[in-house]
């Protein structure tokens, strides 16, 4: 068993009954002048709207991004299905090297009528759920319709 000094003993002997000295429940101690409030008081910020749940939005830079659903390896490309979760895109091509990646943007450039160079893969480079980012100014409704005529042409 340790041993312990007077003055130790003496020392936490106190500490233990200041420790039943603390304020009641109810009783606050008093705050320094300019303190701030950091706790649950604390009134909150008002929050920004959400964006309309869709496949198609607008990003904080302004760049529109869609939600993909890759089917890589398809007899052709189309534009399968527009949910609120994302688009559903068959690819033509291997999911290998990148070239499914390539051909998706390709076709999506060809369907929203955009330069190739505008059409950029995200997110989900070696993934099915992909993010593709518009670096043209258009807006989300608009790129919304052309893939829902896309999906009613097939």
């Amino acid at each position: 068993m340790l041993r312990l000094s007077g003055r130790l003993r003496r020392l936490l002997s106190r500490r233990g009954a200041g420790a039943s000295a603390r304020l009641s429940s109810g009783a606050e101690m008093p705050r320094k002048a300019g303190a701030t409030n950091k706790g649950k008081n604390q009134s909150k910020e008002p929050e920004r709207p959400l964006p309309p749940p869709g496949p198609v939005a607008v990003d904080p830079k302004g760049c529109v991004t869609i939600a993909i659903r890759a089917k890589p390896g398809s007899k052709q490309n189309a534009v399968t299905d527009v949910t609120v979760e994302a688009v559903s895109v068959a690819i033509a091509a291997p999911p290998s090297e990148g070239e499914a990646n390539a051909e998706l943007c390709r076709y999506l450039s060809k369907v929203l009528e955009l330069r190739k160079s505008d059409v950029v893969l995200d997110k989900g480079g070696k993934s099915r759920e992909k993010v593709v980012k518009l670096l043209v100014s258009t807006t989300a409704e608009e790129i919304l319709e052309k893939l829902k005529q896309q999906v009613e042409k097939k």
